[in-house]
């Protein structure tokens, strides 16, 4: 056998969302930050990503992580977060894989019955508290970077489906928030379909209507993902939502061809960027609970802890969040040096129209 790469990892899911986290194969990246980290690895390191999300060794709903070494003196570990399309700043159930595999994998030690530790991503500093039962993480919850709404009830034109009433808010990557009801969806399993399909033609409209960018981090910028939301019959939540991942690069002209993948678990950055826009109304207080339901069922409970002074035309908000994550399985993935891909494939049968 012969190997030009190989790449460890441990494979998890958060409340459902699949998360990879590599552990091992990629020593460090050139950056001062980790905000820089990742730009260096979307501009020069991109076949990464693509080795390890698209098929054979990856899928559509799929997520990866790289643990790298940190760059702030006060945090433990630092991580990059990368998407089929995208290198989001901010991960809730990414935050919560990489928490889960750090500890339990012995990476960082853990501390019974609670770890404290901080981690940074590119988005900024993360604060983690960890209960840790029998050496197993039994839940993590995390203080996100501030959220913040720039749009609320803000109509924009869609086609097929026509004026929209959408919000847009920060959460650690920019959603547009549509509420699923008045389009005829009910968020379950066997609407999946449908609801991916409408979710990405609502983000697509998004972006040409509304441009946003971070008021700190201009870098940051544009509507990266949707998030359709409702009521929930289930009264252990609050809410129920599904965010829509897309898998391709959307084709403005040909709207046949935008697809993309429901969030198997509530989101946690999307949890966040909802928080925002529920204060921003008035329907959500400081301290008060949040139960987030996602597709499946799962749930991520959230908490505003305080207002922040941000350039930012709703209040921004610092949002506390809690969820779980399991271990499924530890791999090394390797590429052969004949290989014909390299980089993975993706066909139209699962991934829609895919464009780099």
């Amino acid at each position: 056998m012969r190997i030009s790469k190989m790449i460890s990892a441990v494979d998890t899911h958060a409340c459902g969302e699949p998360g990879r986290v590599i552990v091992g194969g990629v020593l460090d990246v050139p950056g001062n930050t980790l905000f820089e980290k990742k730009e260096y690895l979307q501009q020069h390191a991109d076949h990464l990503r693509k080795m390890m999300l698209r098929e054979p060794r990856g899928y559509p709903a799929a997520n990866c992580n790289i643990i790298l070494p940190a760059c702030h003196p006060d945090a433990d570990a630092g991580y990059v977060i990368m998407e089929q399309v995208e290198y989001p700043p901010m991960s809730g159930t990414n935050t919560i894989a990489v928490t889960t595999v750090l500890l339990e994998t012995g990476i960082l030690p853990s501390q019974e019955p609670v770890t404290e530790l901080t981690l940074e991503s590119p988005a900024g500093l993360i604060r983690v508290h960890a209960e840790v039962e029998h050496q197993k993480v039994i839940s993590v919850t995390f203080d996100n970077v501030p959220a913040f709404a720039t749009h609320l009830d803000t109509p924009i034109e869609v086609p097929e489906l026509g004026r929209v009433l959408v919000d847009v808010a920060y959460g650690g990557m920019f959603y547009v928030i549509a509420e699923a009801t008045p389009l005829g969806l009910e968020l379950v399993p066997t609407n999946a379909a449908r609801i991916a399909r409408i979710g990405e033609m609502i983000k697509t409209a998004a972006q040409q209507q509304l441009p946003v960018a971070h008021p700190q981090q201009p870098q940051i910028a544009g509507i990266s993902i949707s998030q359709l939301s409702s009521p929930t019959a289930d009264p252990s939540a609050d809410m129920k939502n599904t965010v829509v991942v897309s898998t391709g690069q959307l084709d403005w002209q040909r709207p046949e061809t935008w697809t993309g993948v429901c969030d198997r678990s509530p989101c946690g950055t999307g949890t966040c960027a909802r928080m925002a826009t529920l204060y921003a109304r008035g329907e959500l207080s400081l301290g008060q609970p949040f139960r987030h339901q996602g597709i499946l069922g799962t749930m991520f409970t959230g908490e505003l802890l305080t207002e922040v002074e941000l350039d930012t035309p709703y209040p921004a908000v610092v949002p506390r969040l809690r969820g779980r994550a399991w271990i499924t399985g530890t791999a090394n993935y390797l590429l052969d040096p004949d290989d014909p891909f390299p980089e993975g494939y993706t066909l139209g049968d699962l991934w829609g129209d895919m464009r780099d």
